[in-house]
């Protein structure tokens, strides 16, 4: 079969052994594989991760030097099971899987690790206990994106979004725009994007976000206009000594309703902020920058230090979250969600390109004015991204 595969950094394609499935394994016929953006990071970038995943007890992550083939949001046919398999999926059923396969050694990440190749190929070994069959017709093109848009659910979840409250997509990269749709899908009312790029923004409108914003004309934090959130300490200690002199006035004794209100949920209105950028600098201008009590939720991966003054923050009381991956249950939720309509993420896609032109495509994802999600056809001959 043919791969594109990553090795000190060239992407080749190569003829590698048709995979075979080990025990509780399946092979499948890949239909689309998304390039994500950490693929694009790793090309270059895959020691740096190495090291980070060998710092949290995982010492099989690839290396620069080792045949890596990337690929972890796919699509796929059955085409053959391993040996202490159910098969309960017929071969040739459309199907998506999480990028995880266990072997001898343990579970192993596909696509990041030279024991597991992903689906920048025609083919892929998938777990079967992780494999999930495509409902609805839902088309090839859109069940490849389950695994980032599973990424965006679960982000949104972890930022506890109210309908009324406002959310703010600091960043519309493929990550950003999946926030936006997850966050529409979810019935946040207001959701503000911000991006430098203006073909990212437009990207934004398409996919749901209210209101728009160049951050070097407009602060996203202010975007959505007074929402009674509170820009400084000052607004907040007059917010409490307020509060306590308007409950003074009440027949009962002012801690018992202010408990009650607690347990109501009753709180200093704030905005959720999702950093989907992931670079230095972003999480300390945001933390400077919000407004007090903000939810900032970080999307984005950046591997490269980074720095923010904590005091800042507790000044602000900053709620600070990190978000990796997803749930197998958040991942078949995303899958139903876009086979039922619920969530569309057309928006996103930009291009298809076949395995020739891989790394045509690495290049002009360097250029957010170009495109924002790329997807291989292992069939196409195409050597660059086309609509």
């Amino acid at each position: 079969m043919k791969a594109v595969v990553c090795q000190n950094a060239e992407l080749d394609v190569v003829e590698r052994p048709e995979p075979t499935p080990g025990r509780g394994q399946v092979r499948l016929t890949v239909s689309r594989c998304g390039i994500c953006g950490s693929d694009l990071h790793a090309r270059h970038g895959l020691d740096a991760w190495a090291d980070l995943a060998e710092q949290a007890g995982y010492a099989r992550f690839g290396r620069s030097t080792e045949p890596i083939v990337f690929g972890h949001e796919f699509s796929g046919e059955v085409a053959e099971y391993g040996p202490g398999c159910a098969g309960a999926v017929p071969t040739g059923t459309p199907v998506v899987a999480l990028p995880l396969i266990r072997g001898a050694q343990g579970i192993d990440a596909v696509g990041l690790s030279a024991h597991a190749p992903g689906a920048y190929a025609e083919q892929l070994v998938a777990q079967e206990s992780l494999m999930l069959p495509v409902p609805n017709g839902l088309a090839p093109d859109v069940a490849a994106l389950t695994e980032p848009m599973a990424v965006a659910y679960h982000a949104v979840r972890r930022g506890e979004v109210g309908k009324r409250q406002v959310a703010i997509v600091i960043g519309c990269g493929p990550v950003g725009l999946g926030v936006i749709l997850m966050l529409k899908a979810r019935g946040v009312r207001t959701v503000v994007a911000s991006d430098l790029s203006p073909g990212r923004r437009a990207l934004a409108q398409k996919c749901g976000a209210d209101v728009v914003v160049d951050p070097e004309q407009t602060s996203p934090y202010t975007a959505a206009g007074d929402r009674g959130h509170l820009d400084d300490i000052p607004a907040a200690l007059d917010l409490a000594l307020d509060t306590r002199e308007k409950l003074d006035r009440l027949p009962v004794g002012w801690w018992h309703v202010w408990r009650v209100a607690e347990k109501l949920g009753a709180a200093p209105k704030h905005p959720v902020v999702f950093e989907c950028v992931g670079v230095p600098g972003m999480i300390e201008g945001i933390v400077n920058s919000a407004p007090l009590f903000s939810r900032v939720v970080v999307v984005g991966v950046c591997v490269g230090a980074d720095q923010f003054q904590p005091a800042m923050a507790i000044n602000k009381e900053i709620d600070l979250r990190f978000v990796v991956g997803y749930t197998p249950l958040e991942f078949r939720d995303t899958l139903h969600m876009l086979a039922e309509g619920k969530v569309d993420p057309s928006p996103m896609v930009t291009g298809v390109v076949g395995l020739p032109g891989v790394e045509a495509a690495f290049g002009e994802l360097a250029d957010p004015e170009t495109h924002a999600k790329v997807l291989i056809d292992p069939k196409s001959a195409a050597e660059q991204p086309k609509p």
